[in-house]
């Protein structure tokens, strides 16, 4: 059987290429159009094709998303639209509509994978989408272990599973919560994220009942599968699905390379017996609290989010551009805000480690007494030889 797919998610051509490099076998993009992730830097036809180039460079697929729920003003051109995709290179569309589905078979070759937005659950299910020739079932993100392993045994057809990110206050993301409070769809791509607002709680006399410090929400904890993996390995699914698009580069390449070890240290050794080296690397990029969601338990209190105050998080400050090995110098481009005299963490594909810096300069080689503007091309010194692409934390 092949080795699992690790699949992560990029909402920008430079996130994309982090994902690959940081360990994806594959990447999910959105196109401009019929996609889920409207305020997403969606993928340009001409993104795309640079997209593909890059990915399949290093031997990884490009999967795009066409997951709206369709009305018929978005019916026009869809056919021009999938053979532009595939012209650019693209391997698989994710959809949830029959009739997209249908199209991709009969009029391209690339592969029909059926979004989790069809809240597949069960075997029946699966065996309709069988029957359309889908390639790929992506699983609703309700299901137990014990469940996925059910649908595995009824079917040949690939199952993808959810493994990382934003679980929904509705079933598999169909939910109406964002267009009754803000008039923005969450089904087509305008999601405004309601259930994660912060809410007072008033009895019915409109006495507020909780105080000023705390607040509460509607949303779940965010999925870190990290303790199932095994499992979903060994019950033979075919992918693992990180979630966030609208993700940034530091969370993108933290949480790939995270589950990369993970996955290949399983496949390496047979066993894992510290899941907690794995759960302290995604505590670097993880804004929100997470839990196991619906895969290894009964969801109950311990699954919701009431208080999010105790999220971890650490600061990604920089990317390396550039190290020049006789000077010492490293080029970077600056994230957010640190000082000279700092101690930084670096981060790279697999490996970490500490460096001392001391003055920082700008291109013209001015002492700045800070690194404070976004973006900025910077210069410090380390002894320590940094890698293109790497990324800098605060300690």
């Amino acid at each position: 059987m092949a080795k699992i797919e690790l699949l992560s998610p990029a909402g920008d051509l430079e996130k994309l290429k982090i994902a690959v490099l940081y360990g994806a076998n594959a990447v999910f993009i959105g196109g401009k159009e019929l996609s889920l992730r409207s305020r997403a830097s969606n993928f340009t036809i001409e993104d795309i094709k640079e997209a593909s180039t890059f990915a399949h460079k290093y031997g990884a697929k490009v999967h795009v998303t066409c997951n709206i729920v369709m009305h018929n003003k978005d019916l026009n051109n869809i056919l021009e639209y999938l053979k532009n995709l595939e012209a650019a290179g693209v391997d698989a569309i994710i959809s949830s509509s029959i009739y997209i589905i249908s199209l991709i078979k009969k009029y391209t070759k690339m592969e029909a994978h059926v979004s989790t937005q069809a809240s597949t659950a069960n075997n029946q299910a699966v065996k309709f989408y069988e029957r359309l020739d889908a390639d790929r079932i992506v699983l609703a993100r309700e299901l137990s272990i014990n469940e996925i392993k059910e649908v595995r045994k009824s079917t040949k057809k690939e199952i993808e599973v959810f493994i990382h990110g934003g679980m929904c206050a509705s079933f598999s993301g169909r939910c109406m919560l964002s267009n009754n409070m803000s008039n923005r769809d969450a089904n087509r791509g305008g999601c405004s994220h309601s259930c994660r607002w912060n809410y007072n709680l008033f009895d019915e006399n409109n006495n507020q009942i909780n105080d000023d410090n705390s607040y509460f929400s509607l949303s779940s904890k965010d999925l870190c599968a990290v303790k199932a993996i095994p499992n979903l390995i060994d019950i033979g699914v075919n992918s693992l699905k990180i979630e966030g698009r609208m993700k940034s580069l530091h969370y993108i390449a933290t949480i790939t390379d995270a589950y990369r070890r993970l996955i290949d240290d399983y496949y390496q050794n047979g066993f894992i017996n510290n899941f907690d080296k794995y759960i302290n690397l995604i505590n670097k990029a993880e804004n929100r609290l997470t839990s196991t969601g619906f895969l290894l338990t009964n969801i109950s209190l311990e699954q919701q989010l009431f208080d999010d105050s105790n999220a971890p998080t650490k600061e990604f400050v920089g990317i390396i551009l550039d190290y020049d090995a006789e000077t010492h110098v490293a080029t970077v481009e600056q994230r957010n805000y640190f000082l000279p005299n700092s101690i930084l963490e670096v981060f790279s594909p697999q490996n970490e480690f500490n460096i001392s810096i001391g003055n920082i300069y700008d291109l013209d080689g001015n002492i700045l007494d800070a690194a404070r503007h976004p973006r900025q091309i910077i210069k410090f010194k380390t002894d320590k030889p940094l890698t293109k692409n790497s990324l800098l934390r605060l300690i």
